[in-house]
């Protein structure tokens, strides 16, 4: 592979089309073409964002969406994972609670800051007017498991799924409306990125999702899913990729390859059927090197920083 390819996704600078659809009376979905994804639910007497979008400039546009619905005051916002992308734009909110499971605060207060740093060289669109973002993003509200929240006759169940894209991921689920808000634990068209997963979880906590019986899902990027079909075909491409990731770092691993030839080989194994996905040759550095971990029995993952990004970069990409 040339070594001349630029870090990450630092040549990724053409705005992306947004969509703003609706997917019941009350829930909508803000999407971008493999951009990170919003989830927007109005109850009777409030709204409730799902994921941020990645500073307050950016958020403005989701509240631009939201205002062209309801008048209602936003009130709470969800944090699905604590990866920056998704959390860095709540301020622009001013919602009362940020929610998140006690798993993602935890990860906030270990690697927030690191997080926050390294995301921010990896993504220049989407971190551009960084400078608005007032610092970490902290919840209000933490939950273990599951709570219910209602919004006026709204029933909005925050679950704590189990761990997959991180230790933390959390899902919105509206019971009578079967819509699903899934952050990154599913992905359409757009590759998954592993970097803080757990990987041998992931296919469990999939089927949690899947046992639900969604009508309608928000993967965390790609296209909102508005059928049965279109949402298991989410499920099933993103439950694919993983464990085929996995099983194929896992045998290099076993058979004492190092990390880059391991890279190479499952670059070569997994790129006929994903290389066409959102992000591919961004995530799958990131992928391989946890998936390699994983496989060597760190079941923590290694923090990234801002330095270990372009150092893990540039060993497996020259």
């Amino acid at each position: 592979m040339s070594s001349a390819r630029s870090f990450a996704s630092q040549n990724d600078l053409a705005d992306k089309k947004i969509t703003f659809s609706q997917l019941a009376d009350n829930a909508y979905a803000y999407t971008a073409e493999g951009d990170p994804n919003t989830g927007i639910v109005v109850g009777d007497d409030a709204v409730m964002v799902i994921d941020t979008q990645a500073t307050p400039v950016m958020a403005q546009d989701v509240i631009r969406r939201i205002r062209e619905v309801t008048d209602k005051p936003i009130k709470y916002v969800v944090l699905s994972h604590y990866h920056a992308v998704r959390v860095l734009g709540a301020s622009a909110y001013g919602a009362d609670h940020i929610i998140a499971s006690e798993a993602t605060r935890e990860m906030i207060v270990e690697r927030g800051q690191q997080d926050y740093l390294s995301e921010v060289q990896r993504f220049p669109r989407l971190f551009r007017s960084v400078e608005t973002v007032p610092g970490l993003t902290w919840p209000t509200i933490t939950f273990n498991d599951r709570m219910t929240l209602w919004l006026g006759r709204t029933e909005v169940q925050i679950i704590h799924a189990g761990r997959g894209h991180t230790k933390g991921d959390t899902i919105v689920w509206l019971p009578k409306e079967r819509v699903l808000f899934s952050g990154d634990l599913v992905e359409y068209g757009a590759t998954p990125y592993c970097g803080d997963a757990h990987l041998q979880d992931w296919p469990q906590t999939l089927q949690k999702l899947r046992d639900l019986k969604p009508l309608a899902l928000v993967p965390g990027r790609g296209d909102a899913l508005t059928n049965e079909h279109a949402v298991e075909e989410g499920l099933a491409g993103t439950q694919a990729f993983i464990s085929e990731l996995y099983e194929e770092v896992k045998k290099r691993a076993q058979a004492n390859e190092s990390l880059k030839q391991a890279y190479e080989g499952t670059m070569r194994a997994l790129q006929p059927r994903y290389g066409n996905w959102v992000i591919f040759e961004h995530c799958m550095p990131f992928d391989v090197s946890r998936a390699y971990d994983e496989a060597k029995g760190i079941d923590h993952p290694r923090i990234w920083t801002a330095e270990r990004d372009i150092e893990m970069w540039k060993a497996l990409e020259s």
